[in-house]
C-alpha cells in the first residue's frame, strides 16, 4: 500500500533547499558595503585610509569562513545539525550591524578599532549562513553537488542586488539601513532555520524540480538586471517602483511553491520504479562515452576501495595534500584578481572618464555578472562531469577568460571595461562555484565546510597582495604629486597586465591540478556518481 502523500509542511530535502535559498537571498549584507560607506565615513570623520581599514576586515569577515566551517564538522550528528551553524550567523550578524548603527546614528561613537571588530562581526556571519546553506545542500543532493552549489552561491550573489532594491524601494536613509542589515538577515534566518535540515541522500528525486530551482535563479537575475538598467535610463516613479519590488518578491518566494509540489509527486511516484529501473536511470546518464559496460561496472566494484584512502580528510591532512595547495595558489589568482577589480572599478571609471551614472550601472551589474558565472558553472560543470570532464578544468578555461578580461581593461579604448567587466565578473562567480565542488570530490565531505572555507581565504589573500600592493601602489605612483586623483588610461594599465600575467599563471596552476586528478576522478568521482543510488 503506497504511502500517503506528505502534508504541505512536512519537511523535506526540497524544503530545505527552499529555505537555504531564501536565507541566501539576503545573506549577502557585505556587498552592500558602498550603500552605507559614505554614511560611516562622514559620521565617524574617517579618511580614505580608514574606511579602507574597515572594507579590509569586511572582506575578512565575508571570506574567512574556517570558524563557519569547523562548526559545521564537529556540530551533534542529526537532521537538526545546521541549526547551530544557522543560529551562530544570525546572532554574529546581529552582533556585528547593530552597534555599527548605534555608532553612526550618534547613539555610541566607537573608535576605527572598534569599528572594524564591529564590521569584522557582521561580514563573518555572511560565512556561517553561506557554510550551512552550501554544506547540507550538497549533503541532500551530493549527485547534483554542482548544480545545488551554483544555486546557493548564486542566490547569493544576487542578494546584494535584492537588497539594494529594498533599500530604493523603502526609501530609507543609508544609516538605518545598517539598522535593516541587523535586523532582516537575523529574522529571515530565525524563522527558515527550522526547515534546514539533513535528509536521506540516497532516496530518489525529481530532478526536474532542482532545474525548477534552477529556473528561479535564472528568473530572477534576469528581472534584476533589467530592473538595474532601466532605473538607469528612465526616471522611475515610486508607485512603479512599489511595482517592481512586489514582482521581485514573488519571484524570491517562489521557491516555496515548488517545494510543496515536490513533495507529492516524489511520494507517489516512489513505488513506480523498481530498484533495477532506477539504477538503469542512473547508468544510462553517467555511462555516456564509456567504452564498454564492463569498465563501468569494475569501476563501480572498486569505488569504495578507492575512495576510503582517498576522501574525507579533516583539514590537516588536506592541507597535507599538494592538491590543496594547487586549488589555493589559483583561486588566490583568480579571486584576488576578480575582488581587485570590483574594488576598484568606480576609479577605473572616473579615470577613463566615464560618467558616476555609468559607474555605478557598472557596480549595480557587477552582481548579475557574478551570479551568471556562479550558477553556469555549477550546472555546466555537472553536466560535463557525466562526460567524464573532470571540475578542475574549467578553474583552469575560467582563468584563461580572466587573463584576457583584465587584458581588455588594461588596454583602455573605448568600451573596455564594460567589456572587461562582464569577462572578469563572470569567471570570478565561476570560481565561487567550482572551487566548493572540487574540495568536496577530492577532499571528501566529512569537513567540506572547513577545507573549503579553509581555501576561501586565497581570496582575501589574493586580493590584499593585488589591490593594496598592486592596484593602490600603481596608481598612488602614477597620481600628480599632492594629488589623490589619476586621469588616463595609464593609471591602470600596467595594474591590470600584471592581473592578467597572474591569471595567466593561475591557469597553469590549475591545469596541473586537472591533470594530476584526472585519475582520481576515472576511478573514484566517476564510479562514485555511476554506483551512488546501488548504495
Amino acid at each position: 500500500m503506497a504511502a500517503p502523500p506528505p502534508r504541505a509542511w512536512t519537511r523535506t530535502r526540497w524544503s530545505a533547499l527552499a529555505a537555504s535559498a531564501l536565507i541566501q537571498c539576503c545573506a549577502g549584507s557585505s556587498y552592500c558595503f558602498g550603500v552605507y560607506s559614505p554614511a560611516l565615513k562622514a559620521s565617524q570623520r574617517y579618511d580614505q585610509s580608514a574606511l579602507d581599514a574597515v572594507a579590509f576586515f569586511k572582506d575578512v569577515g565575508a571570506n574567512a569562513g574556517v570558524l563557519s566551517g569547523f562548526l559545521a564538522a564537529w556540530a551533534p550528528e542529526g537532521r537538526r545539525r545546521p541549526w547551530l551553524v544557522l543560529l551562530a550567523g544570525a546572532v554574529l550578524c546581529a552582533a556585528g550591524y547593530l552597534p555599527m548603527w548605534l555608532a553612526v546614528a550618534g547613539i555610541a561613537p566607537a573608535p576605527l578599532p572598534l569599528m572594524c571588530v564591529y564590521m569584522l562581526l557582521a561580514a563573518q556571519a555572511q560565512t556561517f549562513f553561506n557554510t550551512a546553506d552550501v554544506v547540507f545542500a550538497v549533503e541532500n543532493f551530493p549527485d547534483r553537488r554542482g548544480t545545488v552549489i551554483g544555486i546557493m552561491k548564486g542566490f547569493l550573489g544576487l542578494s546584494g542586488a535584492i537588497l539594494v532594491q529594498i533599500y530604493r524601494t523603502l526609501h530609507v536613509d543609508p544609516t538605518r539601513f545598517i539598522l535593516m542589515l541587523a535586523i532582516l538577515p537575523t529574522a529571515i534566518t530565525l524563522m527558515l532555520m527550522y526547515f534546514v535540515d539533513v535528509h536521506n541522500a540516497h532516496e530518489r528525486y525529481n530532478k526536474k524540480f532542482l532545474d525548477a530551482f534552477s529556473l528561479i535563479a535564472v528568473t530572477v537575475a534576469t528581472y534584476l538586471m533589467v530592473i538595474i538598467i532601466c532605473d538607469q535610463v528612465f526616471t522611475i516613479t515610486s508607485a512603479v517602483q512599489s511595482v517592481c519590488f512586489v514582482i521581485l518578491l514573488l519571484l524570491v518566494l517562489s521557491p516555496v511553491a515548488v517545494a510543496l509540489k515536490a513533495q507529492k509527486p516524489e511520494s507517489m511516484q516512489h513505488e513506480e520504479l523498481t530498484s533495477e529501473q532506477r539504477i538503469g536511470l542512473l547508468r544510462e546518464e553517467v555511462a555516456e562515452g564509456s567504452d564498454s559496460a564492463g569498465s563501468g561496472t569494475a569501476l563501480g566494484g572498486s569505488s569504495l576501495d578507492l575512495s576510503a584512502g582517498k576522501e574525507n580528510l579533516n583539514v590537516l591532512q588536506a592541507m597535507g595534500k599538494l592538491n590543496f595547495w594547487l586549488l589555493f595558489l589559483a583561486m588566490a589568482c583568480g579571486m584576488g584578481s576578480g575582488l581587485a577589480t570590483v574594488n576598484n572599478i568606480s576609479q577605473i571609471g572616473s579615470s577613463l572618464g566615464y560618467t558616476s551614472k555609468e559607474t555605478s550601472t557598472l557596480v549595480s551589474l557587477w552582481s548579475i555578472w557574478n551570479f551568471s558565472g556562479r550558477f553556469g558553472a555549477g550546472f555546466i560543470s555537472d553536466h560535463f562531469l557525466r562526460l567524464r570532464v573532470g571540475r578542475p578544468f574549467f578553474i583552469g578555461t575560467t582563468l584563461l577568460i580572466m587573463s584576457a578580461g583584465h587584458a581588455i581593461i588594461s588596454s583602455g579604448l573605448p568600451a573596455s571595461l564594460y567589456i572587461g567587466s562582464v569577462l572578469v565578473g563572470l569567471c570570478y562567480g565561476c570560481q565561487w562555484a567550482l572551487m566548493p565542488s572540487i574540495t568536496s570530490e577530492i577532499f571528501g565531505l566529512n569537513h567540506f565546510g572547513t577545507i573549503f572555507n579553509m581555501v576561501a581565504v586565497a581570496s582575501p589573500v589574493g586580493s590584499y597582495i593585488l589591490s593594496v600592493r598592486v592596484v593602490g601602489y600603481i596608481y598612488d605612483m602614477e597620481s600628480p604629486r599632492d594629488e589623490h586623483a589619476c586621469h588616463g588610461k595609464h593609471c591602470f594599465a600596467l595594474s591590470f597586465m600584471i592581473m592578467a600575467c597572474v591569471c595567466l599563471f593561475g591557469s597553469a596552476v590549475a591545469f596541473v591540478l586537472y591533470i594530476r586528478t584526472r585519475k582520481f576522478y576515472r576511478q573514484v568521482v566517476y564510479a562514485r556518481l555511476q554506483s551512488f543510488l546501488e548504495k
